[in-house]
C-alpha cells in the first residue's frame, strides 16, 4: 500500500484525503458512495459539534472558578415526567455480558467464541487510531457481518444474530476527535462521523436482514445536547438509506461528570434510539480530575488505590441503573477488573474474585456487565445466572434511592506516595508507547488490561500532584519540574537498560509527550489529541 503525501487522492464532490495510504481500500471500502454519505453527515453537522466542543471549553471555565455542577432546575420537568424509550429488540432483551475490544480479527475472532452475548467494536477506548487501523477494522466488521472473508488461526465462524450468534455494536470514537486523512472540502471529518457513516452505509441494511440492526455505544457525552446531535445524526442516516426510523439502537456511556448530570435528558433526547445507559466507570474517575483540576480537594489517591466500590462510582453505577429502569432501558455495569493468569493466584482464586465484582453488580440492579478478557466472558455470565433469574433486570427500578450532587462528587481521600508517582509515569508511558505503535490494549506485567482511561488518570494525576504542590520530592531541588525530570529519566534509564522494557522509537517519543501533558502549566484534555498528530 503506497503511502502518498499532502492531498494523496480526491474524489469528485469535496473529498480528499490527505497523506493517507489508501491503495487497497478505495475500491473494495472507501467507495464514492459511502464516502459522499459520509460527507453529506460531516456538512450537515459539522458547525453544531464545534459548537458543542466550545461550550466544554466555557463549562470548564466556569468550573475552574469552583462552580459545582448540579441536576439542572429548568429540565426538572424531564425528571418528574412519566416517559420511557422504545421497546427493546427481543434480540437485545439479555445483555448480561458484553466483551469490548478493537476491531481486530483476533478480537472478532475470541468474542464469537467467548460465550458473550456481544461485542463492542471499540474504536475509542481500546484502539489506536493508526490510519491502517480504522481501515482494517470496518474492513474487518464488514467482512464477519456479510460473512466474506474473516478467517483466523482458530477458526472463528459467522454466525447471524438471528442464528443465535454474537451481536455486534459499535462504539465509534467521540466528538472530541478528528480523522485528519479524510478531508470534506479541505477540513478533517468528524472522527465520530467517520466512524458511524461508514459502517452504517455498509452494513446496516445486512444487519436488518438478518433480524438485528445497527447497533451504537456512544463515547463522552457530556450533555444532552451532544446526545441530541447523535439522534439527529441517527435520524438523518435513517433517511438517507431508506430504513426505517428507529431502526438504529443505542447505548449511551455515562462516562463524564456532566452526563451524570443530565443523565435523564440524555435518555430523554435519545428515547426512539437509546436501548440502554452504561456505567464508564475508569472515565469517570477521569473526567472528574480533569473537570476539577484546579480543586485540591478533588486530589485522589493513586489510582491503583481507588476501587469501583468507592462512593462516588458505586453511587454512579446506582444512578445509571435507577434512571435506566425507571424508563424502560437497559443498566450495563462498567468494566470490572478482570486479569489474566498470570501465576501469582490460582484460577480458582481469579474466578472468585471476578464472581464477587460481578456479582455484587448483578446485586445492585445492572442487567450486565462490560468485560475486556474474553476468558472472562462464561465467569460473567455465571456470576449473572446466579443472582437474576430472566435476561435481565429491567423489573428492579431502585425507587427507594436518593442519589444526590454529593454522592457523584465526593472522592476519598487517600497516600499519595513517591511510589505510586513512579507506578503512575510508568503506567503512562508504557500505554502511549504502545498507542504511538498502534496498539491500543495493554496488558501489564501483573495482568491487567490497560486502555486509554488508564493512561488518561494516570497522566492527570501526574499533572494534578504537580500542580498542586503535593510534597514528595525529597532531596530533589528545584521543586515540581525538576522532580518530575528527575524521576522520569531514573525511569525511563530503567527501561532503556532491559529492567522494565526494550526501549524504541516510541518510548522516546511517548517520554516527550508525557512530560508536555504533564508540566505544561495548561491541562490538556485528552493526551489522544496530543498523540495522535504523530500516528500515521
Amino acid at each position: 500500500m503506497a503511502t502518498m503525501n499532502s492531498i494523496s487522492f480526491r474524489f469528485p464532490g469535496g473529498v480528499g484525503f490527505a497523506g493517507a495510504a489508501i491503495g487497497e481500500f478505495v475500491e473494495s471500502y472507501l467507495s464514492y458512495d459511502a464516502l459522499q454519505f459520509t460527507a453529506k453527515l460531516e456538512r450537515e453537522f459539522r458547525e453544531r459539534r464545534r459548537l458543542l466542543l466550545r461550550r466544554r471549553t466555557e463549562h470548564q471555565m466556569v468550573f475552574n472558578v469552583g462552580k459545582m455542577p448540579g441536576f439542572l432546575p429548568e429540565t426538572e420537568y424531564i425528571r418528574s415526567s412519566y416517559w420511557r424509550v422504545a421497546s427493546i429488540p427481543n434480540r437485545l432483551l439479555d445483555r448480561r455480558v458484553e466483551l469490548v475490544g478493537p476491531p481486530e480479527k483476533e478480537t472478532i475472532t475470541a468474542a464469537v467464541n467467548s460465550g458473550a452475548n456481544s461485542y463492542i467494536a471499540d474504536f475509542e477506548d481500546t484502539a489506536s487510531p493508526t490510519w491502517h487501523n480504522i481501515l482494517t477494522g470496518h474492513v474487518n466488521l464488514q467482512e464477519y457481518i456479510h460473512g466474506t472473508s474473516l478467517t483466523s488461526p482458530e477458526g472463528a465462524d459467522r454466525h447471524t444474530p438471528e442464528g443465535g450468534g454474537i451481536l455486534v455494536m459499535v462504539c465509534p470514537r467521540g466528538w472530541q476527535a478528528e480523522e485528519k486523512h479524510v478531508l470534506i472540502d479541505g477540513r478533517p471529518i468528524s472522527a465520530s462521523l467517520f466512524d458511524f457513516g461508514m459502517f452504517m452505509f455498509h452494513n446496516a441494511r445486512e444487519l436488518l436482514s438478518q433480524g438485528a440492526g445497527p447497533y451504537f455505544y456512544l463515547p463522552k457525552i457530556e450533555s444532552s445536547l451532544e446526545a441530541s446531535l447523535w439522534n439527529d445524526v441517527f435520524l438523518m442516516a435513517q433517511d438517507e438509506l431508506d430504513i426505517p426510523h428507529g431502526s438504529i439502537k443505542a447505548t449511551a456511556v455515562i462516562e463524564t461528570v456532566p452526563a451524570a448530570f443530565e443523565i435523564n435528558e440524555i435518555l430523554f433526547v435519545l428515547r426512539e434510539h437509546c436501548i440502554g445507559l452504561a456505567c464508564g466507570k475508569w472515565n469517570y474517575v477521569f473526567s472528574l480530575l480533569k473537570k476539577f483540576r484546579h480543586h485540591a480537594e478533588f486530589i485522589l489517591p493513586e489510582y491503583s488505590r481507588i476501587s469501583t466500590a468507592t462512593h462516588f462510582l458505586h453511587f454512579l453505577s446506582l444512578l445509571v441503573i435507577q434512571t435506566g429502569h425507571k424508563r424502560g432501558a437497559h443498566a450495563i455495569g462498567g468494566i470490572a477488573t478482570l486479569p489474566h493468569y498470570t501465576g501469582g493466584e490460582s484460577r480458582d482464586e481469579i474466578a472468585a474474585r471476578i464472581y464477587s465484582e460481578i456479582t455484587g453488580n448483578a446485586e445492585d440492579g445492572c442487567d450486565g456487565t462490560m468485560v475486556l478478557n474474553p476468558e472472562s466472558a462464561l465467569a460473567t455470565k455465571a456470576a449473572f445466572d446466579s443472582t437474576i433469574s430472566g435476561p435481565n433486570q429491567l423489573h428492579r427500578k431502585r425507587s427507594e434511592l436518593h442519589i444526590t450532587s454529593q454522592d457523584l462528587l465526593t472522592v476519598h481521600k487517600g497516600e499519595t506516595t513517591e511510589e505510586g508517582f513512579r507506578r503512575n509515569f510508568l503506567d503512562a508511558l508504557h500505554y502511549i508507547a504502545a498507542w504511538l505503535n498502534g496498539n491500543g490494549t495493554v496488558v501489564s506485567p501483573e495482568g491487567s488490561i490497560y486502555h486509554t482511561a488508564t493512561a488518561e488518570i494516570a497522566r492527570s494525576q501526574l499533572w494534578q500532584w504537580l500542580h498542586h504542590g503535593r510534597k514528595f520530592w525529597g532531596g530533589v531541588k528545584g521543586g515540581e519540574a525538576d522532580y518530575y525530570r528527575h524521576l522520569a529519566q531514573e525511569e525511563y534509564q530503567k527501561i532503556n537498560k532491559g529492567e522494565v522494557g526494550s526501549l524504541s522509537v516510541n518510548y522516546a517519543m511517548a517520554k516527550r509527550i508525557l512530560e508536555q501533558l504533564v508540566l505544561d502549566k495548561n491541562f490538556v484534555d485528552f493526551f489522544t489529541t496530543t498523540a495522535y498528530q504523530y500516528l500515521d
